[in-house]
């Protein structure tokens, strides 16, 4: 069997074999929210210029609530597929089947019959497993509910198919050993747009087998190879895209801003072309689900809503409808009302993706008309769905509890008295319930106010305009003057030449001198 040489950075195509063969399970379990260990690496080269480390106990968050069940979703499952392409549609799929049993047969039968179009093995039978197991307990379930009901055979799961499993092994080991062969060609030959476009190409093969770890490590050696700024580019999505299968956030933000420093996207102002707009969207739109991740709310939501909706198409992250539920949501929590009613209800491009949500687009509208009651009602009504949006899922909680929180502050904010009972109809809910949401809210520093809790009123603290008005000009004369006299010591050392110089790489440290070798500097200030 034929090996490329260690020299040349390529991996062994026996080491190839033998992962297909016997492969690892790269697929990462959506209800376990668990990234795969790092497999070896599918170049013997040892640089560290063009490595990329997976480390599974990187950008962990918060741990969710992975157990929760969904009982009631209003989802048209098969339109929500088809608004996904490739290793996404799979994983959101067997999301869905994970918690929601109602789905749950239906899903990991779309999953399945998606995924044989792949060379993804191992998740073929996985979702082969899940689904006789879903299967069998829908039917007991069923023999227990009507004893004397005959077994439908119509909902046996269908058999698995070893001959397509054996076929697809030989099929990926085929063309692995072509790519890999075709790779040590081009090096030999020293040409680097088709050793790129080999690097590529191995990544692409990796992906489809579900090797998530190797395809990252692909896609991230086409680096040295990029001859232009397309180039570059191209590489940053495809590591963006494994990366964000792999949920290696810090990873994504990284190469979203390596895309963005690039010549072609930095250097154009005003008005776009119609590519860039694309690779801009895709760039918002991942950084948004990294900053989403991170739980970083507002941030998000300024990522999604930069997003252009006529060149929205990303189907292996999300889709158009993702951008309207993600930045909405996102928005209402963390935005004051100046900034929802400017980048939001008054976004001409926003707007369009708003039609694609219409139920998010009233939320907002009802919100903003400070019509509360309507609003989180409408927000119950889609809560199961939401929870069975994969990276949504574990937000959603945050996310409500924060849209009401604001919902309060705003609903308060002009006045200097507010009667409780009058309040608690308008968010639907109790006096008692009331009260202590607004308990914690005062504790928290986010309502300036007391309770009156026998006359069940809600009371403003009195502020003395005059003392606030002359702390802040006292605060603000200090800040004055900290400025100036930094300015004039910066005139100083400019005057004088001063500079540091920078410290050399073993990591001593640098030494103040002056530029023109004399060791005086001027005390007149």
């Amino acid at each position: 069997m034929k090996s490329l040489s260690k020299g040349t950075g390529s991996m062994s195509v026996f080491s190839s074999v033998t992962e297909l063969l016997h492969p690892k399970h790269q697929h990462r379990s959506q209800h376990q929210h668990q990234k795969p260990q790092a497999t070896t690496e599918c170049f013997s080269q040892s640089s560290k210029s063009d490595h990329i480390d997976v480390d599974p106990q990187e950008d962990q968050q918060n741990a969710p609530d992975i157990n929760y069940v969904v009982e009631n979703p209003t989802l048209d499952l098969e339109q929500y597929a088809s608004s996904y392409s490739g290793l996404m549609r799979i994983e959101r799929l067997q999301f869905i089947a994970d918690h929601c049993p109602q789905l749950r047969v239906e899903a990991l039968k779309m999953a399945l019959s998606f995924v044989q179009r792949t060379f993804n093995v191992d998740v073929y039978e996985e979702i082969h497993r899940k689904l006789s197991e879903a299967t069998r307990s829908n039917s007991f379930r069923e023999l227990q509910n009507t004893p004397d009901a005959v077994p439908d055979s119509g909902i046996e799961p269908p058999p698995l198919d070893t001959a397509w499993v054996e076929a697809t092994r030989k099929k990926a080991l085929l063309k692995l050993e072509k790519l890999d062969t075709d790779l040590k060609n081009y090096k030999g030959n020293s040409i680097k747009e088709s050793i790129r476009r080999g690097h590529d190409d191995l990544g692409d093969h990796y992906l489809d087998c579900g090797d998530l770890s190797n395809a990252l490590k692909c896609y991230s050696r086409a680096r040295d190879y990029c001859t232009s700024a397309k180039h570059v580019i191209n590489m940053c999505l495809n590591v963006i895209k494994v990366s964000v299968y792999l949920q290696n956030w810090s990873h994504v933000l990284s190469y979203v801003s390596k895309a963005e420093s690039t010549p072609e996207i930095a250097e154009q102002r005003g008005e776009r072309d119609s590519q860039t707009q694309a690779i801009l969207t895709k760039l918002k739109c991942a950084a948004g689900l990294a900053e989403l991740a991170a739980r970083k709310y507002k941030q998000a939501a300024k990522c999604f809503l930069l997003a252009s909706f006529d060149h929205c198409d990303f189907p292996e992250l999300l889709s158009p409808s993702n951008v309207a539920v993600y930045g909405g949501l996102c928005a209402l929590a963390t935005f004051d009302r100046q900034e929802l009613q400017r980048n939001v209800i008054s976004s001409s491009s926003f707007k369009l993706f708003l039609e694609l949500e219409p139920q998010v687009r009233d939320i907002i509208f009802k919100f903003y008309e400070s019509k509360y009651a309507s609003c989180l009602k409408m927000l119950d009504e889609m809560k199961d769905n939401l929870l069975l949006d994969m990276y949504l899922a574990p937000h959603v909680r945050t996310l409500y509890t924060q849209i009401r929180n604001r919902a309060l502050i705003q609903y308060f904010s002009p006045y200097v008295s507010a009667d409780m009972h009058k309040m608690a109809t308008a968010f639907n809910t109790t006096v008692a319930a009331l009260e202590d949401e607004l308990t914690q809210l005062i504790l928290e520093g986010l309502i300036n106010a007391r309770i009156d809790s026998h006359s069940k009123i809600l009371y403003a603290r009195d502020v003395d305009q005059r003392s606030t008005t002359f702390e802040k000009s006292l605060l603000m004369g200090k800040e004055f003057q900290r400025r100036a006299k930094a300015m004039i010591l910066r005139a100083a050392v400019l005057r004088n030449q001063i500079h540091v110089k920078s410290p050399p790489r073993e990591g001593s440290q640098g030494e103040l001198t002056p530029a023109n070798s004399q060791s005086r500097m001027s005390t007149n200030m």
